[in-house]
């Protein structure tokens, strides 16, 4: 919407409808957990049943934590220049190492490894908001760079919801923080998890850690099935270099896509891109 009320659409911008049209490409892409069961050339179900209980509680109580300090570390250790390439492969190099070192010294090592690859990818997903024109210094891009981790896993729903895929996983964000105070909810309800404005530090906290818990939902199964991935006995055993290669890049396309998403949310406004987007990917379907 312009100063002058009028609608603008768009339609009206080709360079802007080309970028949502990628966005939506990106974002309705394969999961993750699909992209490491094609890699290893079998459905993962089986290997994940067969992960000791102690696994999957391990990695539900560290997945929290390790978001919360990779977005701080991630974060800090950009130079805030909106617009800036991201550099996409020399993350990709950082993942790589990482889970070269992880790999090499046996499945304990995944638990040792984990928050430091995830401070990787969280640093790609800040690079890749930043190229976006994000101001890194803001707390919603801070918040932006968290929902990322939640676009790995499938998210259900109630059988009444029309929201699928990319907008399903947003909705699930902003349910999931509802019983918080009044304000919030309506501001999450109405724009989408992520993009409050003008709340107080108290306030920024709580929600902050509500989302972080929420996320971690969801990006725990995709660790979980990512260890069961790792001990499947196959010829030519996936490495750790390759699995966290593998990680880095998938979740660099979903914050291409969700931050130019958002980026155009800023420009015409949730309704409309949400819209757009849902119009592209019926046609596309």
């Amino acid at each position: 919407m312009n100063t002058k009320g009028i609608k603008v659409t768009i339609q009206e911008n080709l360079q802007d409808l080309s970028d949502l049209q990628t966005a939506v490409a990106l974002l309705e892409s394969p999961s993750i957990i699909a992209r490491m069961s094609s890699l290893i050339g079998s459905p993962l179900e089986e290997a994940v049943k067969k992960l000791p209980t102690a696994v999957s509680k391990k990695v539900n109580n560290i997945i929290g934590s390790a978001l919360h300090k990779a977005a701080d570390a991630a974060l800090w250790s950009l130079d805030n220049e909106p617009n800036r390439s991201a550099s996409t492969k020399l993350h990709k190099l950082y993942a790589a190492t990482s889970g070269a070192l992880g790999g090499a010294f046996g499945f304990t090592s995944l638990f040792i490894e984990l928050p430091i690859s995830t401070t990787i990818i969280m640093r790609a997903v800040a690079d890749v908001a930043r190229s976006e024109g994000f101001d890194l210094n803001l707390f919603t891009t801070k918040t932006a760079c968290v929902e990322v981790f939640a676009l790995g896993a499938n998210t259900k729903t109630d059988d009444n919801s029309t929201d699928t895929g990319y907008y399903l996983s947003r909705s699930f964000m902003t349910k999931s923080m509802n019983h918080l105070s009044k304000e919030l909810a309506e501001i999450a309800t109405k724009h989408g998890a992520g993009t409050i404005t003008h709340i107080s530090h108290n306030q920024a906290g709580k929600w902050f850690s509500k989302l972080i818990e929420t996320v971690a939902s969801q990006f725990g199964i995709v660790i979980t099935n990512k260890f069961a991935a790792q001990v499947v006995p196959i010829i030519g055993a996936i490495t750790g270099a390759t699995m966290n290669t593998l990680f880095t890049s998938f979740y660099q396309d979903m914050a291409r896509g969700h931050f130019i998403i958002k980026r155009l949310e800023a420009k015409y406004g949730y309704e409309h891109v949400k819209e757009m987007y849902n119009k592209i990917k019926n046609v596309k379907h």
